[in-house]
């Protein structure tokens, strides 16, 4: 399923006549729709100079957390590491932000643009360990086409 999602991704992406929040916005609601264990899809870039990241396009339910510390959270943690976290359960994360009771899982690839990471996609599941090594690769392309619109 994530494969054949990748054309349709690719699609949306290049399509220059909308505005790249709304390409995103339409990813999102892509892989919510799409994938039944992605529960919350949204983006995070930094903020500016600010040692922060800042909610971009989502699919879900609203959040509290639009704005979120370097090293805070799993989203913060990977604007510092650079690398995909992957947690099979939230519960056990000491540096975990709540976004609702309903969320088992989560899993961050950052983004890079230029070798600099300048944000991440977060995915939020109601599932508990739904993500394979699958999702991180199929993840990882949709941060590449989304890096060659930016």
């Amino acid at each position: 399923m994530l494969e054949s999602l990748k054309s349709e991704v690719a699609a949306i992406l290049k399509d220059s006549d909308k505005t790249v929040d709304s390409r995103l916005q339409v990813v999102c609601e892509l892989l919510r729709k799409s994938i039944p264990y992605y529960d919350w899809v949204g983006f995070y870039f930094k903020n500016g100079d600010k040692q922060e990241l800042k909610l971009g396009p989502y699919a879900g339910e609203p959040t509290d957390h639009t704005i979120i510390p370097f090293g805070k959270g799993i989203c913060g943690q990977v604007a510092i590491s650079n690398e995909n976290f992957v947690v099979p359960d939230v519960a056990a994360q000491d540096n975990y932000i709540a976004c609702s009771i309903t969320v088992k899982s989560e899993i961050v690839i950052p983004l890079f643009l230029n070798g600099e990471n300048i944000g991440q996609i977060d995915i939020d599941s109601n599932t508990p360990d739904p993500f394979t090594e699958a999702d991180e690769r199929f993840l990882e392309f949709v941060n590449q086409k989304v890096a060659e619109i930016l």
